[in-house]
């Protein structure tokens, strides 16, 4: 389990396809603490660290995590959101993130409003995911809370500090980003769809 309090940036190394995988090479401040089979949640998304070698880690993602999330966009020299698993004796800063991308999103339009970033952004709403005012939302792995809230998208505004301290500041229009929402609204959702 994740809380979508960013950690660290990692930067990606490499790109290797081997089949229907790609395998991803990074770095991070945080490398030499990691160990072989963690879990890793990168942009919002949780991958096993498959290897360790110098500095540089390696995580794979199957065709599954490539169809649901931005994986496949990535490119070498990109930078990634990075959590570790929140520890059992941890605080819980942000809100529940399991690492389980729902479906991406695409930002639609960014302001600087000086002193703070609105960001917009849609998402396909035939797929039964919402949001609400107010309520919780994890945009590649960053815990936020929802601003406006419509059907199909949503806005979140962001603090200097993760502006500078995350892929906030590399998102522009156009940019494809991974959308995990809140888990109570997952259930509440499906419960009345039943």
């Amino acid at each position: 389990m994740f809380t979508g309090i960013v950690e660290s940036l990692g930067k990606i190394e490499n790109i290797e396809k081997e089949s229907g995988n790609i395998h991803f090479y990074l770095t991070c401040s945080f490398t030499s603490e990691l160990k072989i089979d963690q879990s890793l949640a990168h942009n919002g998304v949780c991958l096993t660290v498959v290897d360790i070698k110098n500095n540089i880690y390696k995580v794979t993602a199957i065709q599954e995590t490539l169809d649901k999330t931005n994986l496949q966009f990535w490119t070498i020299g990109d930078f990634v959101n990075l959590e570790r698993c929140m520890p059992a004796n941890g605080r819980f800063d942000g809100h529940i993130v399991q690492g389980h991308v729902d479906q991406t999103g695409t930002c639609d339009k960014v302001e600087d409003q000086n002193g703070s970033w609105k960001f917009w952004f849609s998402y396909d709403a035939s797929k039964n995911n919402l949001t609400v005012e107010k309520g919780s939302i994890c945009v590649n792995g960053t815990s936020l809370t929802v601003v406006d809230s419509d059907k199909g998208t949503f806005s979140v505004c962001i603090i200097p500090y993760t502006f500078e301290n995350t892929v906030f500041k590399h998102i522009k229009v156009g940019t494809i980003v991974n959308l995990e929402f809140d888990i109570v609204g997952k259930y509440i959702a499906k419960m009345l769809n039943k």
